[in-house]
């Protein structure tokens, strides 16, 4: 199986479930986005909604896909920037308990946290304060970090600093390994778009997108922007949602279904899609599959409040993933 290294904001995420939208409003957070805040809006947030009911666990959207290729039974590794806090060792211990090896650098700065404010309909909307994992550059990437990975991972997020993006990706090229990215959130796509292009079309061999993020991409319907975003890369996948996905790779289009679940909680479904299809990937498998994989691990989250599942729902998952491989 092919091992894929991850890099990204390494985050602790805060799950927080609020009555209504007005704290949305209150602190101008569009709904469904993700929002970069700073330290003192961060700290606003979270003691604006100190009652309401809240989990912590490690995050990060590129960090939340690596942990669930580990919980499946991937050889990954993970590349990020931490504080010298407890909630950088939160972060460290769930990672390295899913069985990732983490290359983490610990910084004097605080730990990111990623406040998720889920609505009652479901929808999440992040307040980010990147704190440590800001200070992540092109210097800290060794290529020694790289040796034995042949994916690498990234999250659109971390477009911000392309300087760290484009070390990362020309270190992966020479190693010959395969780049895949996440475009992250519309918004982000939105204010780096140029950014992400130049990435997308000079490195990048698959590109994970949702609808929206497709859209602002291209400008166009999911199955048009498919068919533009394919034109720069190997394999582009457009996730519509409860509809599923598209797929394409050279001239093959596939359609895939959602799978019919309960959902409480739609954090880290596509980060979680890239999990199931990369494993799809690692394990060789066709492109169809690949996206039924996708299909299973985004559904079984979205049954959960978070990002991060445990070992039993694992466990239900990879009995699953048997049946659809080998029948």
């Amino acid at each position: 199986m092919k091992r894929i290294l991850g890099i990204g904001n390494a985050l602790v995420d805060v799950m927080t479930m609020i009555n209504d939208d007005k704290m949305l409003e209150k602190f101008s957070l569009p709904k469904g986005s993700m929002q970069l805040v700073d330290g003192k809006k961060s700290e606003m947030v979270k003691s604006a909604t100190n009652n309401l009911k809240r989990t912590l666990a490690s995050g990060g959207s590129a960090a939340n896909t690596i942990h669930g290729l580990a919980m499946l039974g991937a050889d990954t590794g993970f590349i990020g920037s931490i504080g010298k806090d407890e909630t950088g060792n939160i972060f460290e211990k769930d990672m390295q308990e899913a069985g990732v090896n983490t290359m983490l650098f610990r910084r004097d700065s605080v730990t990111g946290t990623a406040i998720a404010l889920i609505s009652r309909d479901s929808e999440r909307t992040f307040a980010t304060h990147l704190g440590a994992a800001l200070e992540l550059n092109a210097e800290d990437l060794k290529p020694a970090l790289f040796n034995g990975y042949d994916i690498l991972y990234l999250e659109g997020y971390l477009i911000i600093n392309m300087p760290l993006v484009e070390a990362a990706c020309r270190i992966a090229k020479r190693k010959k390994m395969k780049i895949a990215i996440d475009l992250a959130s519309y918004n982000v796509v939105e204010a780096n778009l140029e950014r992400l292009k130049k990435i997308v079309e000079e490195y990048v061999d698959i590109v994970f997108a949702n609808e929206d993020e497709a859209r602002v991409f291209t400008g166009l319907i999911p199955d048009k922007a498919l068919n533009q975003i394919s034109d720069n890369c190997e394999i582009a996948i457009v996730k519509i949602g409860v509809e599923g996905s598209w797929l394409k790779k050279g001239e093959e289009i596939i359609k895939v279904s959602s799978l019919p679940v309960k959902c409480k909680d739609t954090t880290g479904a596509g980060d979680l899609y890239a999990s199931g299809f990369l494993y799809g990937i690692a394990s060789g498998l066709d492109l169809e599959k690949c996206g039924i994989l996708g299909s299973l691990v985004a559904g079984k989250v979205i049954e959960i409040v978070g990002a991060r599942m445990g070992k039993e729902k694992f466990d239900e998952i990879k009995k699953c993933i048997k049946k659809i491989i080998y029948g």
